[in-house]
């Protein structure tokens, strides 16, 4: 090589390395981040979650979370992947300030340590309530767009139970949510988040040119808008086509979350592209659409008196019979230890005896019972009040006397299961309040509820498994932080007029407001 041909190269390559250090790059992948809080919080429920209640993943361990990101995978070639901290909860009470504080503080130094970035995925719910704030994802978003800068696009992935407040739409370059519930679009949705991420930045389109918000004043419970059924199935089916109009990118509908008193909670339409005649008419049609089948919502399941439920499945030939009981259920914000239905099923006269029709009971937490169950063993007969150690206002603590028929340590969620049986009943008593969504839950504890008389869940409609397992289903109006019955609640702050709270009023203004774009005021 000769004299000239070296200095030329030289110049190149300093150029070049230049160009990367400015950009913090030592390759040509886009740089993404991956960060977020996600929890249903109902403001309704005595119950506070605090930082232990999360299940957070930091750092590279946030890969094993998203399928679509193994160490092979395409999407995974196709950039640098800077995990920060991404924490999830059962469903809860509202959130302690001192537990947000302590996660975003972790979550923004984690951020910081890797700058500068092209994207964020931003995966989040939606419906997290914390003490002292209006709008938690708001804040949340608005802090991390203060570490990232106003250039990096934020890409914003949410359950459709979750709430969009303008300053979510606002901080949010990109933004989508589910289609279906129950959520069986749940990874293939995050996964969506991720690719319009990587699309918009490596074809160099960047962010949309516009962002059409529109707030609906509806606010309906989770089991009466299922996609199942109509007319949330037709309502949704409009969204995917809407994505294939030129000039669109993508478009949601926000049912929100029921069981918080906060004026963002409503439901919502975003539409977000580069044609704002196209983004604005689309926006507006999701809208109308839902506005014009709001009186056409109706529960998924029959619904009745949990003595009407009891009754319906004592009669019934069909197995297993599955109540849910809907009030306090933990995986829509429900304190998960309500007492009530449990005391009503025991004092019934049907499962008295030990001969009597089968039950089982997921779950109630009670710790004091755990502790001496595992003192006595299996076999042996306990007695320790369970329940009611947070929500004690529809019923107190129940005494449970009954025969231990198994333990099992190691639940994620629970950490310690037991199986009590008082007469036909069954109830399965955790040392930390769980959620029984799959056969697993109940075949681990050496319980068959395929061929139990009757399964009672604390949970609304019933996730897939469940709902391929049921004889025949039923959903019980039972009290608690969730209540299905909107009407006992005792709403201050939601913005009002809202249906079906207020059913007389009057049309609202359903047209598309256009949210600056995030480096806008």
């Amino acid at each position: 090589m000769s004299f000239k041909q070296i200095v030329i190269t030289s110049l190149i390559l300093t150029g070049l390395l230049g160009c990367q250090a400015k950009k913090g790059k030592t390759t040509d992948k886009m740089r993404i981040a991956i960060a977020g809080l996600a929890i249903e919080s109902s403001t309704f429920s005595p119950a506070q979650t605090h930082v232990e209640a999360f299940r957070t993943r930091r750092g590279t361990e946030i890969f094993s979370y998203y399928p679509f990101l193994h160490e092979d995978s395409i999407t995974r070639q196709r950039a640098q992947y800077f995990p920060a901290l991404r924490g999830h909860a059962i469903p809860g009470g509202i959130v302690t300030h001192g537990a947000y504080d302590t996660l975003m503080t972790e979550m923004l130094q984690m951020l910081k340590e890797n700058l500068p970035y092209d994207g964020i995925f931003f995966d989040i719910h939606g419906a997290m309530s914390v003490v002292g704030l209006d709008d938690p994802e708001g804040d949340m978003i608005q802090r991390v767009r203060d570490v990232v800068g106003k250039e990096t696009l934020i890409s914003t992935s949410m359950d459709l139970h979750g709430n969009v407040s303008r300053q979510l739409a606002h901080q949010s370059d990109l933004i989508t949510c589910y289609r279906l519930a129950p959520h069986e679009d749940a990874i293939e949705s995050k996964k969506r988040t991720l690719m319009n991420l990587l699309d918009r930045l490596e074809s160099g389109k960047g962010k949309p040119a516009f962002k059409a918000w529109i707030p609906i004043p509806i606010l309906l419970p989770g089991e009466k808008t299922s996609t199942r059924i109509e007319p949330a199935k037709s309502l949704y089916a409009q969204v995917d086509p809407i994505t294939k109009q030129n000039g669109v990118l993508d478009a949601a509908i926000w049912v929100g979350y029921a069981w918080a008193d906060e004026p963002r909670n409503r439901a919502v339409v975003m539409v977000t592209g580069d044609d704002k005649n196209e983004v604005k008419r689309s926006a507006e049609t999701l809208a109308q659409s839902f506005w014009d089948v709001r009186d056409q919502f109706e529960f998924v399941a029959p619904v009745a008196s949990l003595e009407q439920c009891l009754e319906m499945a004592i009669t019934s030939n069909k197995k297993p019979f599955i109540i849910s009981d809907m009030g306090d259920n933990p995986t829509a914000g429900g304190a998960g230890d309500v007492t009530w239905t449990l005391k009503q099923i025991l004092e019934h006269d049907a499962f008295k005896k030990q001969e009597g029709l089968s039950l089982i009971y997921a779950s109630i937490p009670g710790p004091k019972l755990i502790a001496k169950a595992i003192e006595v063993g299996v076999g042996a007969e306990v007695e320790a009040f369970v329940g009611a150690e947070i929500d004690d206002r529809y019923e107190g603590p129940i005494k449970l006397k009954g025969v231990v028929e198994a333990i099992r340590h190691g639940d994620k969620n629970a950490e310690t299961e037991v199986v009590v049986r008082v007469g036909s009943v069954q109830v399965i008593v955790t040392k930390k309040r769980k959620p029984y969504h799959y056969e697993s839950d109940f075949t681990n504890l050496e319980l068959n509820p395929r061929k139990a008389d009757i399964v009672v869940v604390k949970i609304g409609y019933l996730v897939p498994e469940l709902y391929n397992m049921r004889g025949d289903w039923i959903m019980a109006l039972t009290p608690g932080g969730v209540d299905q019955d909107l009407h006992r609640l005792p709403y201050k702050r939601i913005e009002r007029p809202m249906y079906p709270l207020d059913e007389d009023m009057a049309d609202p203004d359903l047209t598309a407001r256009f949210i600056p774009l995030s480096h806008e005021e």
